[in-house]
């Protein structure tokens, strides 16, 4: 390919990297586009300089063809670089967001004050993106919880070494993949690495998947996770009563919905009495509104052209009760936990405005804190793989865990900064 050729290619990149598309089917264009390549915009950077310069060593650089190479190539510089900042800003956005939520004095609750060491990118990282070893975490893989064959098996993450640990706390992390597809081995890797080589217990799930397994067996799986965590994770160390839940998009949204809807029976069926509640919930880019009650265009286009035919496997004119009770920023309660809130800005797939609502109905209604981050630039999917925003992302978590870890057992906590007067007029 042409220098003219690869310039182009990456200067429309770069120009989706910046202004991604927001519609049904050019969102989702734009997204596959987009995901892999926001996030490795300085490694980008730098092969565009590289091969710029190289182009300018050659003999025969003066045509027109070869100006306009040079041309596409400064200005996707320039774009690259933006979108280097904006993966930078992400650290100081995240910070704002847990003093915002948690107060300023937070850190107090930590082991230790990160220092600045503690807070760089890994160069290891970002030169191997998808690289997930870890030699300070060991894995036990394809433990069944239910009977649904793969879809019914988790991975544990376990600190590495042959010291048992105890009473470890518990993150359980579900993945996305929008309810059709995905696997417990290709998300949340980054930081479940992270806790687990901190003494935390990480929990992966698979769970049956639409069109063959329709809603509401996603979120079922989920819950008997939860009941299976609570049941059996102290063999392996952890504590059973205490259990964040994570994950991303799809799995946002399981996170969010399990968390807001403890022992209901109408997704416990044959385990009513389990106990499927969590301490907190940590969804990243997630869907929260199934039903479309927030007149979002993107929640409604989402609910009659994929979740209706391909999830729920019924439309909304005949079943608005179902889309209801699958839609987090409906379940919101006073008794809600604690959230944790990330979404990129630039979210293609799930418009950002269905986070902030959701997390507007939190702070209006849950007696317990809330923290929301939104990052600037950040497209679906961020953090599925080592970059500089993914990176500060998991550090920012790995900091709201262990303050919420360490509150927790000491008997403390933080509230929403809903007066309680507010809440029962609201009653």
């Amino acid at each position: 390919m042409s220098f003219l050729g690869r310039q182009s290619i990456v200067a429309a990149l770069t120009a989706n990297g910046l202004r991604p598309a927001r519609g049904r089917r050019s969102g989702f264009g734009s997204f596959l586009a987009g995901f892999v390549f926001n996030e490795t915009a300085p490694q980008v950077l730098a092969l565009t300089a590289v091969d710029a310069a190289v182009h300018l060593t050659r003999a025969r650089r003066g045509g027109v063809r070869a100006k306009a190479g040079l041309a596409l190539a400064g200005a996707s510089a320039l774009g690259l670089a933006h979108m280097v900042r904006q993966s930078r800003r992400a650290e100081q956005v995240l910070e704002d967001a847990l003093e915002e939520g948690l107060g300023v004095d937070y850190v107090e609750q930590l082991d230790r004050v990160p220092d600045p060491a503690d807070l760089a990118t890994s160069v290891r990282h970002l030169a191997r993106p998808f690289d997930f070893r870890d030699d300070g975490v060991r894995v036990i893989s394809d433990v069944p919880y239910t009977e649904a064959g793969r879809r019914g098996t988790l991975d544990l993450y376990l600190p590495a070494g042959e010291d048992r640990i105890e009473g470890a706390p518990v993150l359980l992390q579900v993945h996305g993949g929008a309810w059709v597809y995905g696997t417990k081995e290709k998300q949340g890797r980054p930081l479940m690495n992270r806790m687990a080589a901190q003494g935390w217990v990480c929990v992966a799930i698979n769970y049956r998947l639409a069109p063959r397994d329709p809603w509401p067996a996603h979120v079922v799986d989920v819950k008997r996770a939860i009941a299976w965590v609570r049941e059996h994770i102290a063999e392996h160390g952890g504590d059973p009563d205490y259990v964040v839940i994570t994950g991303g998009s799809a799995g946002g949204h399981l996170a969010a919905l399990a968390a807001l809807t403890p022992g209901d029976p109408a997704f416990q069926p044959g385990f009513e009495d389990a106990d499927t509640s969590v301490q907190a919930a940590v969804p990243f880019y997630g869907v929260y509104d199934f039903a479309g009650s927030t007149g979002l265009a993107n929640a409604i286009s989402m609910r009659d052209a994929f979740l209706g035919p391909r999830v729920m496997q019924t439309t909304w004119t005949d079943a608005p009760d179902v889309y209801e009770a699958a839609s987090p920023i409906l379940r919101v309660t006073p008794d809600a936990p604690d959230f944790f809130v990330v979404h990129g800005e630039l979210d293609s797939l799930v418009a950002v405005d269905q986070a902030r609502l959701f997390v507007a109905e939190l702070r209006r209604t849950s007696r317990r804190s809330v923290v929301y981050a939104e990052l600037p630039g950040a497209q679906h999917a961020f953090e599925v793989f080592h970059s500089i925003r993914s990176e500060h992302a998991v550090r920012a978590v790995d900091r709201y865990l262990s303050w919420h870890w360490n509150t927790w057992r000491h008997g403390l906590e933080a509230d929403s900064g809903v007066e309680p007067e507010a809440l029962d007029d609201s009653a």
